[in-house]
């Protein structure tokens, strides 16, 4: 009897198992190309998951260190022009003591008062001052438009049109930069607070001792909305205004029973009827179609001013030899406006050291974040080497087997 031998399953089970390798080899092949391990997120679902998280994580990072080194680079600038300011104001200074100590005649106070002009011009270009990105510094969100608008017109005691009013156009909101999560920086500065002089008071004349608010009302008061309920009296609405957060604190006045507001430290007053007619039938502003901040009530009394209108009104006093004037509210504003403007640098260097901070922590977090890609996704060199040379060594011995086994024909069977 004839047997048939057949060695087709060897054949079989040599071409899988070099199949095998391949595709084995082919992975650590590109495992090696790419440096990563992670082919496919079937590979390691767990790693791969933490993976995506990290590398998104490690996007935010940096994109909060650029923030970060955006702010440093704008608070530069601005402390810049701050600073400059302050050193024009304290020239102001100076010829306001030497133009009240009454030595000068009024010849000499008029030719002061041309250097107190151009000190006048000076400052408003600061204030007026545009950024590297060609934005307004000091402008608050309104960055396309100029900070401060200045009007001429007569002045007597000069030829000359001079400037007669300062008004600011810019807004009081400010864009937050996110500098970690769900941490943010003011970028933009609002110039109605860095270039003002004095804290500004608003007299209303209106008795608000039997106000009642008609129906749920928004007011905005320095950029904080207060929501009224209908039927609040002045009582409650003086208690709103100062638990608001706002640089404002209200009062009843004791002779008139008009509500008072005054700012905290040197700022303009920003009042809005947002929703309702409250600040408007309390006497505080002009109807709601007047835009802040000029929209203050024609019958309410303001105190308060800009540096512009203290260095105007020292100018006008030199100019008509007014040395009482100069001596007294003049200088004592002039003191005021270098006060606030020395808090405001020290507001601009604190901010400018937190945002160095910021990039600091950035950076570390930066290192930290990428290590923890590294341990998850890349892969070792030293043991993919080694997996490589495996590989090899199997290979080998597959084909040295598989030849072995070709040799072996059906005539070796035949006794």
């Amino acid at each position: 009897m004839m047997r048939r031998v057949s060695t087709s399953l060897a054949n079989n089970d040599v071409q899988y198992n070099l199949r095998m390798q391949e595709s084995k080899a082919n992975k650590m092949n590109n495992q090696m190309g790419s440096q990563r391990k992670i082919q496919d997120l079937r590979d390691d679902p767990l790693a791969a998951g933490h993976l995506v998280r990290y590398q998104s994580y490690l996007t935010r990072v940096e994109r909060f260190e650029q923030n970060a080194k955006t702010l440093t680079d704008q608070y530069s600038v601005s402390e810049g022009y701050i600073r400059h300011s302050l050193d024009v104001m304290h020239r102001v200074r100076e010829l306001a003591v030497a133009g009240a100590n009454g030595v000068y005649t009024k010849d000499d106070m008029q030719n002061m008062a041309s250097e107190v002009n151009e000190l006048l011009k000076e400052l408003v270009t600061s204030a007026n001052a545009v950024g590297p990105d060609g934005t307004a510094l000091f402008a608050g969100t309104r960055t396309k438009n100029t900070a401060f608008e200045i009007e001429l017109g007569p002045v007597p005691g000069s030829g000359d049109a001079l400037i007669t009013d300062v008004r600011y156009k810019g807004s009081l909101n400010q864009n937050d930069i996110e500098i970690d999560e769900k941490a943010y920086m003011n970028l933009n500065r609002t110039g109605n607070s860095i270039f003002w002089a004095e804290e500004q008071t608003l007299f209303a004349d209106r008795d608000a001792s039997a106000y009642q608010v008609k129906s749920d009302s928004v007011i905005n008061i320095d950029g904080k909305d207060i929501k009224l309920k209908a039927g609040d009296n002045v009582y409650s609405i003086i208690s709103k205004i100062n638990n608001s957060g706002a640089a404002v604190k209200a009062q009843l006045d004791p002779v008139t029973n008009g509500l008072n507001l005054r700012t905290t430290d040197a700022r303009q007053l920003w009042l809005q009827d947002k929703k309702g007619s409250a600040l408007f039938d309390l006497g505080l502003i002009k109807d709601a179609s007047q835009r802040p901040p000029y929209n203050l009530g024609a019958a309410a009394q303001v105190s308060g001013g800009s540096l512009f209108d203290t260095v105007i009104a020292f100018r006008d006093a030199l100019l008509r030899g007014d040395q009482e004037s100069i001596g007294g509210r003049v200088l004592g504003s002039l003191d005021s406006g270098v006060g606030n403007l020395t808090r405001r640098i020290a507001e601009t260097g604190a901010q400018y050291e937190r945002a160095q901070v910021a990039i600091s922590r950035s950076q570390t977090n930066n290192l930290n974040t990428n290590a923890m890609i590294a341990r998850e996704g890349d892969l070792d060199i030293t043991k993919g080497i080694t997996d490589m040379k495996m590989l090899d060594y199997v290979k080998q011995a597959t084909l040295s087997t598989a030849a072995k086994l070709y040799n072996t024909s059906l005539l070796n069977y035949i006794k």
